[in-house]
């Protein structure tokens, strides 16, 4: 299987590409700026460009390949607001481009939960923006919508795990608790395997926290044909 990446050496990505690796069932090129390809795992094939501009990298995709994008603002927070319309917003609009160049054979993207949170509004606004620009590109999607991934770098929030229980208690919080939950990076990295070897049938797909969490049960969150 073809599968060609962005943002692949960063948190996310570069985990993402060793697994695939591992398992040698896919042909993977990665999207990566002159200068930074030793961040690229070995064993991948490499494409130079701008994630920031299509025509850099367009032509290089081979025809049908997976497209994943995971390129976007490092600790998202409230200050970044005016980075995440620069950078989220436009490599996602330039990926779309590309992705419809390459007759891409389904497009998986890195969201957020939507579940109201007036703190990190503006990064769900432009990830929700994310969605519909890939929406109407016609190619099957899988969009993934995390909270909070932890892993090295990233434990500070297993403090209010403390908090999460209790919360979870009362029905009043218990929704937000539940899609606003803290996940892994390890289930990040198994929930993206299970998306590029399960596309949507028809349409687009969505998982949630709680699919993040139980995607393989008969718990599984997900909503079809949006």
């Amino acid at each position: 299987m073809d599968v060609f990446v962005t943002g692949g050496s960063g948190y996310i990505g570069s985990r993402l590409i060793k697994s695939l690796l591992a398992e040698g069932n896919y042909n993977i090129r990665a999207l990566v700026r002159k200068g930074s390809e030793l961040k690229i795992p070995p064993g991948c094939g490499l494409v130079f460009g701008d994630a920031l501009s299509s025509f850099s990298y367009q032509g290089k995709i081979l025809p049908g390949s997976v497209f994943i994008h995971l390129v976007g603002v490092a600790h998202p927070s409230p200050s970044k607001k005016d980075k995440f319309t620069k950078i989220d917003l436009v490599s996602v609009q330039e990926a779309a481009k590309a992705a419809v160049v390459a007759k891409a054979s389904h497009f998986i993207y890195i969201s957020v939960s939507q579940y109201p949170s007036s703190i990190m509004k503006a990064y769900q606004l432009v990830r929700a923006e994310g969605e519909l620009i890939l929406t109407r590109t016609g190619i099957r999607c899988s969009f993934i919508r995390p909270w909070y991934v932890l892993g090295p770098g990233h434990w500070w929030p297993i403090v209010l795990i403390p908090f999460y229980g209790l919360f979870s208690l009362f029905p009043l919080t218990r929704e937000k608790v539940n899609q606003q939950g803290l996940v892994t990076i390890s289930q990040m990295i198994r929930m993206l395997v299970f998306a590029i070897k399960n596309p949507p049938a028809d349409k687009i797909v969505v998982y949630d926290v709680p699919a993040i969490k139980h995607f393989c049960s008969k718990k599984q969150v997900v909503t079809e044909g949006r």
